[in-house]
């Protein structure tokens, strides 16, 4: 079970600030294309002052935990400002070391150095080792070293030890520590064993040239130097402290870098995992937000335990001394300032792993010898049946009896690997676990009296009367045949003679049609025609017209299905553009339709729509 410790324990504070450092480079004339000089210069090794650009005539003075100006050597960078963190991460507690400023400005080779001036990496692992060499000679635990190495470019976080690797997810276990699922974690021994791993994982790093930086870091790089330590002794305590040391990549002015391609696309996610990291440290500092962006960027994410989080960290600002940086400078030194205002609260990561083997062999042996723990060997044997006599118990009292056992089984087995001094608070302990499994056993025989006295009551009254008593007359189905109205039958008259239908007008001729048709949908409604008779009334219609008046409708409709265009076949009734499309690709291939029947030969014409298109086109020419 993890446990937090707090880091007030040998004597440190309960919160630790961001220290920032500032690390200015040395000038290079080259880059100062109008000789213009440096815009910025240290005061102490704490102040510095940059030229006000609003301004010429004034300057805007910094204040810092370190100063380091352009002669300031790699070694005096990690003695002042990194070596005095290092000690919490064999105490179970983590620390962050990170290299922020724009491109250009010294921050790869502050955390990589060269082989003739290391940097803050081969120099913090170094210290590690040497450290856990010093503290494995006076005291009682084993260490172990881990380390983990990865990169975020575009957004996907890569394993720089397993370059096959694809975009590994972030995640966060329950005891908020932040973690990557499937990234390598490679055990090492010593430095030799740690370089050999480095060096051929910091060549699978992404970089690029620019017009700023013929080798300019196209990602944020992250290692992980992960230290476990476990005490020797039977409690076998465990803390494991955890070292970030990150290189980040510099923001960009495309305008400047002369990026293009897959160059701005890098500068773009750069450029915004760095906005997102300062809208973090706005949150941090405002102390009203209601919700620190973390999330919002993968850097942020693994940053977490830096800003606001539980590592004592440190904050290297690099920056650069010709005009041609200015902005750059002047927005990476208010980047600075408003840092150094997080404050982290550091605690001890401690795990108590106690085996089970070795307790039940000292209680044997304590038993052999005669030391008085049979008797309790005895009590849990004699609880054993009582347990089973509450089986047909409420689950809730099982579940709350199972936990209290549970707390007092653990309690026994760290009492035997406790010191005096705690034995008589953890036998007050178990004294009182005890008593509350007496108490629960109470009130379960209580409730399971209660229930048989009800249950008893509630077959007597079974017997004397029925449970439910209706006097209510049963329910009856109400007769709405007597009470509902008779509905009135529609009456149709009989059509008049055909002589009379002849001769009338074409108005009236065809009001008298349309009339009669509508007569005959209501009757075919009311009455479902026979089988193979249902052709006949469809096209009952035709005999109700003039033929001569019937014949030249059909030789409208076949001379614009001949002849027509696409817009005038969609002119006809029920034929839409598909429909039309497929009568004009029919034509093209087979020639003009001889009779309108040959419309049945047409993809998707069945008989009933056939007939009802014939209906709608004749009624429609007869109309007009």
């Amino acid at each position: 079970m993890a446990q937090r410790v707090s880091a007030a324990d040998g004597g440190n504070k309960k919160t630790s600030r961001v220290r920032v450092a500032v690390r200015l480079r040395p000038y290079m004339s080259k880059q100062d294309e109008k000789d213009e000089g440096p815009c910025v210069r240290g005061l102490d090794s704490q102040n510095l002052e940059i030229i006000n650009w609003r301004n010429a005539m004034e300057t805007v003075k910094y204040h810092f935990d370190v100063f380091h100006g352009e002669q300031t050597t790699q070694q005096e960078v990690f003695l002042s400002s990194v070596k005095p963190i290092l000690p919490h991460i064999l105490n179970g507690q983590n620390a962050s070391v990170f290299a922020y400023g724009p491109t250009g400005a010294g921050k790869t080779h502050t955390m990589l150095g060269n082989p003739q001036q290391p940097g803050v990496i081969p120099r913090a692992v170094r210290e590690v080792f040497n450290l856990v060499k010093a503290k494995e000679e006076g005291e009682g635990w084993d260490y172990s070293i881990g380390m983990s190495y990865l990169e975020i470019y575009n957004e996907k976080v890569l394993d720089l030890l397993s370059p096959s690797s694809q975009d590994l997810p972030i995640r966060e276990d329950k005891d908020k520590n932040i973690l990557i699922p499937g990234l390598t974690h490679t055990t090492i021994s010593s430095f030799s064993d740690f370089d050999k791993h480095f060096v051929p994982a910091s060549l699978n790093r992404t970089t690029a040239s620019t017009k700023l930086n013929q080798r300019s870091s196209r990602s944020h790089a992250i290692l992980l130097i992960k230290v476990v330590r476990t005490q020797r002794a039977i409690s076998h305590r465990q803390q494991t402290g955890k070292l970030y040391l990150v290189d980040l990549a510099g923001s960009e002015d495309n305008r400047r870098t002369g990026n293009q391609g897959i160059r701005l696309k890098e500068s773009g996610a750069i450029n915004l995992s760095l906005f997102t990291l300062s809208k973090v440290v706005d949150s941090l500092n405002s102390g009203t937000a209601i919700r620190v962006p973390y999330r919002d960027s993968k850097l942020t994410r693994l940053l977490q335990d830096s800003l606001g989080g539980s590592a004592h960290s440190v904050m290297i600002t690099n920056i650069a001394p010709e005009y041609i940086y200015y902005f750059d400078t002047f927005s990476a030194l208010n980047f600075a300032a408003k840092s150094k205002l997080i404050v982290n609260k550091p605690f001890t990561r401690e795990t108590v792993a106690v085996p089970v083997v070795p307790v039940k062999r000292a209680r044997e042996d304590h038993g052999a010898g005669g030391s008085g723990v049979e008797p309790h060997k005895k009590k849990k044997e004699d609880k054993k049946p009582e347990q089973d006599s509450s089986a047909p118990s409420a689950h809730f009292h099982s579940l709350s009896e199972q936990s209290v056992m549970d707390r007092l089984i653990a309690l026994e087995k760290l009492m035997m690997s406790c010191q005096d001094k705690d034995r008589l608070g953890m036998l007050k302990d178990v004294a009182q676990s005890r008593k509350e499994i007496q108490e629960l056993k109470e009130k379960q025989r209580e409730f399971e009296s209660k229930a048989l006295l009800l249950s008893q009551l509630a077959g007597e009254k079974s017997k004397q009367e029925p449970l439910f008593k209706n006097s209510a007359a049963p329910l009856q189905r109400k007769q709405l045949n007597a009470t509902k109205p008779n509905k009135q039958q529609a009456v149709v008259q009989p059509l008049q003679g055909q002589l009379e239908v002849s001769q009338l007008q074409p108005l009236e001729q065809l009001a008298i049609v349309k009339q009669s048709v509508c007569v005959k949908k209501k009757l075919s409604d009311q009455v479902e025609p026979p089988d193979g008779k249902e052709n006949i009334m469809e096209n009952c219609w035709e005999s109700q017209l003039d033929t001569s008046v019937l014949e030249q409708s059909r030789q409208k409709i076949l001379q614009v299905l001949n002849t027509g265009s696409l817009k005038e076949l969609k002119g006809l009734q029920q034929i839409g553009d598909k429909k039309a499309k497929l009568i004009l690709g029919w034509r093209e291939l087979h020639g003009h339709f001889t009779k309108l029947e040959d419309l049945l030969k047409v993809e998707g014409m069945t008989g009933k729509r056939f007939s009802s298109f014939m209906k709608a086109n004749i009624l429609s020419a007869m109309g007009k």
